[in-house]
């Protein structure tokens, strides 16, 4: 299997050079094969969110190494990392980010919308499929606040995977959802990671979720206390 993220020693500090600066991140070691789904677990203030936001190139760490698909992200400018970011990492969050003033549709064309500079029939197709596959096809030209809570997820889904991304991370998922809800979305994640072999790196405080994925990384503190290396081929 090959490596899809590699974090060596990652530190992260807030508020460098001044009195108030404070490290939340402590020589983080962690790697996700291709293909696992993983649940990252810790309680709140653990930093599972920075760390999220470092993988996912939303954030620079302050010190150590970040590899993302292979590729050594230290060098890389903003333009760079925007560019990796957008065509390897799809994310799914808690809120999850529609943009009401779209169709279910073109929300879902976004992500291709914006890599390519303007709509085009391809990523048209590719957005009918994915929202046929979560069970909203016949729901393309409503807007999010014709949605539920749980069909808006599914179509935020649909748009993380517009591009085919090697990395999903999803940051609580499941957080505003029921659990009749909870469990059709994590079923979707769970179906994609296993159809595209696509990593999946997931946030949840839900245990009885994080007891369905392959492996678990626990953070505590700021520091990895289980879970952090990669599961045995």
């Amino acid at each position: 299997m090959a490596a899809i993220v590699a974090l060596q020693g990652i530190r992260k500090s807030y508020g460098v050079g001044t009195p108030v600066a404070a490290e939340v991140l402590h020589g983080i070691d962690v790697q996700l094969e291709e293909g696992e789904f993983v649940a990252l677990v810790g309680p709140s203030g653990s930093g599972k969110s920075t760390l999220l936001n470092i993988i996912g190139l939303l954030e620079r760490p302050t010190a150590g190494r970040l590899s993302i698909a292979g590729r050594d992200t230290a060098g890389l400018g903003e333009a760079e990392l925007t560019e990796l970011r957008g065509r390897t990492v799809g994310f799914v969050f808690q809120f999850h980010h529609l943009l009401p003033e779209f169709s279910a549709l073109e929300n879902v064309m976004m992500p291709a919308i914006i890599d390519r500079g303007m709509p085009d029939a391809q990523a048209e197709r590719r957005a009918r499929e994915l929202l046929a596959r979560v069970g909203l096809a016949e729901a393309l030209g409503k807007r999010p606040s014709q949605l539920s809570g749980g069909m808006q997820q599914r179509v935020a889904i649909a748009r993380a995977l517009a591009l085919s991304p090697r990395l999903i991370l999803a940051d609580e998922p499941t957080g505003n959802l029921d659990t009749h809800s909870a469990d059709e979305v994590f079923d979707l994640l769970l179906e994609f990671n296993r159809d595209t072999r696509s990593a999946c790196l997931i946030v949840t405080h839900d245990p009885r979720l994080a007891a369905r994925c392959q492996r678990r990384i626990e953070i505590v503190d700021g520091r990895i206390v289980d879970g952090g290396a990669a599961a045995p081929a």
